[in-house]
């Protein structure tokens, strides 16, 4: 049954009122019921403001229930939410205010020593008339900003039946947000979905993980990415599980969540689960309640697996692969999958999306060859806001979308990625493809993470460059690094140089931000 998100609240308020449906890292937690509640509120509130239908209004705010309020209670008016990263500053919210059209911001108080709300006073904000700041703030409020529970107040006087009869005009083909792209590699791109496919996207985490409302499930990273929007609080409302999220993302913090909570689902990216495995005290902590752990974002190294299968007690140890663009997962591996299958592959197509890898010209290539992936499904994106050129684009004629991914099916359809096209280099008239060699060195002992890029070479015109962060306690040099690489890897894949670092510098996905290493060579 297609529903729209307001709806799914609605649905998970009825059925479970009094569970917990977000829960804190301090302990504190709003049911199903309150929240719906405070999504009302806020919908009644943006009534009265004069919220038309079709209005885009940005969150710019750490997890908390306040988001999720604002964003169901935005969509219940019909309005279309724009998440933003935390990460962000005034300057670059300020682009996408303008690019997105906005006509208020959701912005947090004080985060992290930083006064939000003071990072968007010298920034021309386009249309934004309102800012509504949430939790704590030191400094008055000037201007257009206004604090949450003052801007709760004037929705006081609107009645249920009119709120009801705004948002029987919400259908599932009603647009539901925009999601800006990370943007590792250049300017971010805003994806248009509707509820309907923003639903696509929870009911396939939902039927990857099986979860129900017997699970705790911990999604990982900030709500304005779609793992922890789509994949995460929505596939919350659709199954009843209480959800959380690590308050930080080292280990301990991790460890004692999971043991604390008892979480029985929870995806992370690599670097996670690798520091989860090499701290020190890690038995002090009883993490045998997990009993599903997916990983992927970036490069997966196959030692990372399997240990995490000898190491650990967790059932379903998987990986998958999907982007922003198809609403989360396309490919996921399945229970049962030897380690293996899990170290080297993506997984399968999952149910009701195709996968093809294609060549140059676009005809589809042959088992075993190696291409850009491309992907079909009823969730991918409507369009690129306001970029028809790049729309086109990534869709040919037949609904596929460009992934800018390489990779090569095996004879039981399972995908296996090899790199992104863009991080492709060239040595000498060879392709090399920096992912299957970091993949390759993961085994290289004394080397918790590595990532490489291309640097310019006057003789080959691109030769390798990689960076490694060092296993604790690991005295690895840059002879014994490509001592290996020589004895390993073809002459053209050998990197030229070695950089040690403390840690790769990651955005909040988990992907390797190859521009900042680009930056660190000068």
């Amino acid at each position: 049954m297609t529903q729209t998100i307001p709806s799914l609240m609605r649905d998970a308020a009825a059925r479970w009122p009094d569970r917990p449906a977000l829960v804190s890292g301090e302990g504190g937690f709003v049911t199903f019921g309150a929240l719906n509640a405070l999504s009302i509120r806020f919908a009644c509130a943006l009534f009265a403001d004069g919220m038309s239908h079709g209005e885009r209004i940005g969150i710019w705010a750490n997890n908390s229930a306040e988001w999720v309020a604002a964003a169901v209670g935005a969509q219940r008016v019909g309005g279309v939410i724009v998440p933003l990263n935390t990460r962000l500053r005034g300057g670059e919210v300020a682009d996408v205010a303008r690019r997105a059209g906005l006509t208020r911001l959701i912005a947090m108080g004080d985060f992290l020593g930083q006064s939000y709300p003071a990072m968007l006073r010298d920034h021309d904000l386009g249309g934004v008339r309102r800012v509504i700041v949430t939790g704590f703030h030191a400094a008055p409020l000037v201007g257009i900003e206004e604090s949450w529970s003052a801007f709760l107040m004037q929705g006081e006087g609107v009645s249920p039946e009119a709120l009801a009869a705004r948002e029987a005009l919400v259908r599932p083909d009603t647009i539901a947000d925009i999601m800006f792209t990370s943007g590792t590699t250049g300017a971010p791109k805003g994806a248009v979905f509707d509820h309907r496919r923003s639903i696509g996207g929870a009911r396939a985490w939902r039927d990857i993980t099986g979860m129900t409302e017997h699970d705790h499930y911990c999604c990982f990273g900030p709500f304005s990415h779609n793992a922890s929007y789509k994949a995460g609080w929505v596939c919350s409302l659709l199954t009843g599980a209480a959800l959380y999220w690590p308050e930080a993302y080292d280990s301990r913090s991790v460890l004692d969540l999971i043991a604390r909570r008892g979480v029985t689902v929870m995806p992370a990216p690599p670097t996670i689960w690798q520091q989860v495995l090499d701290d020190p005290h890690r038995a002090d902590w009883n993490i045998s309640s997990l009993r599903f752990l997916s990983t992927g974002a970036t490069v997966v190294p196959i030692e990372l697996i399997r240990r995490l299968a000898t190491e650990t007690s967790i059932a379903n140890i998987t990986t998958g692969y999907g982007m922003t663009e198809c609403c989360g997962s396309a490919t996921h591996t399945r229970p049962g999958d030897l380690v293996e299958r899990v170290s080297h592959t993506v997984g399968a197509a999952i149910p009701g999306t195709e996968i093809r890898i294609a060549g140059p010209d676009g005809r589809s290539l042959e088992i075993g060859e190696t291409g850009e992936v491309m992907i079909r499904d009823d969730k991918l994106l409507i369009e690129y806001l306001d970029n028809p050129e790049e729309t086109r684009r990534v869709f040919d004629q037949d609904g596929w979308l460009h992934t800018g991914d390489v990779g090569r099916l095996d004879s039981a359809g399972y995908l296996k990625i090899s790199d992104r096209l863009k991080d492709m280099f060239i040595v000498g008239g060879f392709n090399v493809y920096p992912a299957e060699i970091e993949r390759q060195m993961s085994v290289l002992s004394g080397l918790s993470q590595c990532a490489m890029i291309g640097v310019p070479d006057a003789r080959l015109g691109e030769v390798g460059h990689v960076f490694v962060v060092r296993a604790p306690g690991s005295t690895l040099t840059a002879e014994e690094v490509l001592r290996w690489s020589k004895t390993n890897l073809a002459g053209y894949k050998v990197p030229r140089g070695v950089t040690f670092v403390d840690a790769l510098p990651l955005n909040t996905t988990g992907k390797v931000m190859k521009p900042s290493l680009r930056a660190l060579l000068g």
